[in-house]
């Protein structure tokens, strides 16, 4: 995304942007992610590494039952920290790092606490939903399905 960051001819020689410069702002964004060895820090990320392998061993099975692309933004203080899509919709399944390569069915905006209790069964995920503790956009009712698969990740 790019955004003019001038619009008058109000420039000092040492602020380094000329008028009519422009600023790339993606490049802004993708530094609120953490680097790759400090995601470690985050429990999300060790229960998404755990989910990973569950899918490997029973995501045809999950396929079939669930049919559907969640992408889940795990935020912290306003920013996502972890973004991971599960895709329970072609081939065996999988579960990635980033945005859906597809379009998502269901798309969950969730502060890592949240997330956490979600999992570990330690709260209603409908009462936190309609409690606004996270957001959901696209196809609400899929939510029910991955409570399904993240409630066999835990027996497993």
């Amino acid at each position: 995304m790019w955004k003019r960051i001038d619009h008058q001819p109000k420039v000092k020689a040492e602020d380094g942007h000329q008028v009519g410069q422009f600023k790339d702002l993606s490049s802004a964004r993708k530094t609120a992610m953490p680097h790759p060895l400090e995601l470690s820090e985050f429990q999300s990320f060790l229960v998404f590494e755990d989910i990973s392998h569950h899918i490997k061993e029973v995501g045809a099975q999950l396929v079939k039952k669930v049919n559907a692309i969640f992408q889940l933004d795990i935020t912290k203080d306003g920013k996502t920290i972890l973004q991971r899509t599960i895709d329970l919709k072609n081939g065996s399944g999988d579960i990635y790092p980033g945005s859906a390569r597809l379009p998502a069915d269901t798309i969950f905006t969730i502060p890592e606490p949240v997330f956490m209790e979600l999992v570990l069964g330690k709260m209603n995920p409908h009462k936190a939903f309609l409690a606004g503790k996270f957001k959901v956009s696209g196809k609400v009712l899929l939510g029910q399905k991955l409570e399904r698969v993240f409630k066999d990740w835990a027996k497993y």
